[in-house]
């Protein structure tokens, strides 16, 4: 992933955790995986306690699991992927969002496919009454 403007000359917050100024800060690097990993594995956990608790309302737990999903995806995005707000980015947020459209598209493609099936078949006592 070449970089088409220069660390230093980028704003502050178009720099995702680990692209700070210097390439050869490897401590700080490091320091920005391992906060993406607490944060991954604290959402993790959290959303764990979340669907196995009966301290909360029952049918807000799906809610709040979605919530945590995604915050996760937003981690996941900003520390390990380096997807920011910077010039240099917009290619990576547009292949992205063309993944997505992808994936939205076969999802809710294959749910139309089969509710259309489901709906247009014929019910099962009126096939077997037409094989005897």
């Amino acid at each position: 992933m070449s970089s088409s403007i220069r660390h230093d000359d980028a704003h502050p917050r178009d720099l995702a955790p680990g692209d700070e100024s210097d390439a050869h800060d490897i401590a700080g690097a490091v320091r920005g995986y391992l906060v993406g990993f607490v944060l991954a594995a604290g959402l993790t956990a959290v959303s764990f306690y979340l669907a196995q608790t009966t301290l909360f309302w029952q049918p807000s737990i799906p809610i709040a699991l979605s919530v945590m999903a995604l915050a996760q995806m937003g981690v996941h995005l900003v520390f390990f992927l380096h997807l920011t707000s910077g010039p240099d980015n917009l290619n990576n947020a547009l292949a992205l969002a063309f993944g997505l459209l992808i994936v939205l598209l076969l999802v809710f493609g294959t749910l139309w496919i089969m509710s259309s099936l489901d709906h247009n078949m014929m019910p099962m006592d009126k096939a077997m009454q037409m094989q005897r």
